[in-house]
């Protein structure tokens, strides 16, 4: 699914040169639940904007589900984007002015999708995480555990093969996290492929196997399980 091979991120100026990512090699099979963990500054953050095609790097070769990101236009990895990958964040990034259903709908429209599509995917998405009778509210009508729940609905409604999540679990509480890594473990037992960046000790037991960053690249360490 997702393939990075001596991936390079750095930042230049006149006097020094910081490398975000220093030769970064990950493989994420179809399926997997991996956790990404490792100290503040490590690097996961820019791995996860530059698997999502967010950010771009500088050296290195990145193949998402099959092709070569490197040799795309800005056009032609936007619209991988929008197909293939769904984002959570640990901000959420909801839109307070529109209603939860329409925060859903937002990235969809993008899809040229006709509106009865649109409107399936919206529906299908909130009743997968419970929010199918708050549609009609608004983001700041909910918990932050509700919140980010919206945030997964919005990923789901796009069909992702692939979904990154940064620190999802980071701005909630203990009760609410759980929800959240319910949710993300019933999404994996149903087949989608999930990265997320976490220091949340019990989202990496959780996962299938835990990558760990140390000054941007990747170091050997034990495989975890549920």
């Amino acid at each position: 699914m997702l393939k990075m091979i001596g991936i390079c991120k750095a930042y230049r100026s006149e006097v020094l040169v910081i490398f975000a990512l220093r030769d970064l090699s990950i493989h994420v099979r179809e399926g997997e639940f991996i956790a990404v963990t490792g100290p503040s500054g490590c690097g996961k953050t820019t791995f996860l904007t530059i698997a999502g095609m967010l950010d771009s790097f500088n050296e290195g070769e990145y193949e998402l589900d099959g092709v070569n990101v490197y040799r795309m236009n800005d056009q032609e990895r936007s619209w991988l984007r929008n197909e293939k990958i769904g984002f959570i964040f640990q901000s959420f990034n909801l839109l307070s002015d529109l209603t939860i259903r329409d925060n859903v709908e937002m990235p969809l429209r993008y899809r040229r999708l006709s509106v009865s599509e649109r409107r399936r995917r919206v529906e299908s998405s909130l009743y997968r995480v419970g929010l199918s009778d708050r549609a009609n509210g608004y983001p700041q009508e909910l918990s932050g555990g509700q919140q980010q729940r919206l945030a997964i609905a919005r990923a789901l409604a796009g069909s992702p093969r692939l979904l990154l999540a940064d620190e999802p679990t980071g701005n909630l509480n203990e009760s609410m996290a759980a929800e959240v890594m319910d949710l993300l473990q019933e999404l994996h037992r149903d087949g989608a492929t999930i990265v997320v960046a976490t220091h949340n000790a019990e989202m990496t037991r959780r996962a299938e196997r835990e990558v760990r960053f140390v000054d941007g690249s990747v170091v050997p360490h034990p495989l975890v399980g549920p």
